[in-house]
């Protein structure tokens, strides 16, 4: 009996954002990524995202170990569009404050 080897894709889709998505699920490159570059195994991605399936996690690291560059350059890329939306939400609302605020409502309700 001889084994046929077939090639599989690593499972990503780009959204119409351009966010990088991990097969068919919301679960994202960056959040892969992230856990393996922080010591998770595959099987500890798999537990904290159950929609997952553990071959997919194992190709998208593959993918991520063959593509560094590439995958550190979106990540990066990513952040900062992160950081701009970030800086444009507490321009519009500011987070000074707003602890008191809050709190000026809870007593107003009572």
């Amino acid at each position: 009996m001889s084994l046929t080897v077939v090639l599989e894709s690593a499972p990503l889709e780009t959204d119409a954002q351009g966010v990088v998505r991990v097969a068919k699920t919301r679960v994202t490159l960056d959040t892969v990524v992230t856990a393996f570059l922080e010591g998770c195994t595959p099987e500890e991605i798999g537990e904290q995202y159950p929609s997952l399936q553990l071959s997919d996690i194992y190709l998208v690291v593959g993918y991520y170990l063959k593509h560094r560059d590439e995958v550190h350059a979106y990540l990066e890329e990513r952040q900062q569009q992160s950081a701009l939306v970030r800086q444009e939400a507490e321009q519009r609302f500011s987070p000074i404050g707003i602890r008191d605020r809050l709190l000026a409502r809870k007593s107003q309700a009572k």
